[in-house]
């Protein structure tokens, strides 16, 4: 049975990840994202013994994921530049930079100092405050996209 021959058959798309194009954009941009929090984590010292570059790193990076994934799904599907923009600054700068292996580590560390309350601590505040910014990057996207929307029906009532 089988096809006749000489029939072509299309093959299926690649899924994104398997683009070299997609693997380059979040290697280049996990190198970036991994040499600044690197830099941050070497000239930050710890406060009364707690991560506080680990901390403000991940805090910071979950406030901007969140507003630039509602700011890339407000404008649309994810295709074409909004799909290399998420792959390169999401995945990649913003992956590399925050980083859940170093939380463990300094999680980690606190305990083996027989710090377990500051380990406890700092567990549940990277936690619960990189999701409370999570959500406040979300909500800041989403203003800033009714603020944009509204600006564009502004423009085309006045034409």
């Amino acid at each position: 049975m089988g096809r006749p021959h000489g029939e072509v058959t299309a093959r299926p798309p690649l899924p994104v990840h398997l683009h070299w194009r997609s693997v380059l954009l979040v290697f280049v941009g996990g190198a970036l994202g991994t040499t600044v929090r690197y830099l941050i984590s070497s000239v930050v010292p710890p406060v009364y013994g707690l991560p506080v570059a680990t901390f403000g790193i991940n805090v910071v990076g979950a406030f901007v994921l969140g507003w630039l994934l509602e700011a890339l799904a407000l404008r649309g599907p994810d295709e074409g530049r909004r799909r290399s923009v998420r792959l390169f600054v999401g995945t990649g700068i913003l992956g590399g930079f925050t980083t859940y292996s170093a939380f463990a580590v300094d999680a980690d560390g606190l305990i083996a100092a027989q710090n377990v309350g500051g380990s406890i601590l700092y567990a549940v505040a990277t936690i619960a405050v990189g999701a409370l910014a999570s959500l406040a990057g979300i909500a800041l996207g989403a203003a800033l996209g009714r603020r944009r929307a509204g600006r564009r029906r502004s423009d085309g009532d006045a034409s």
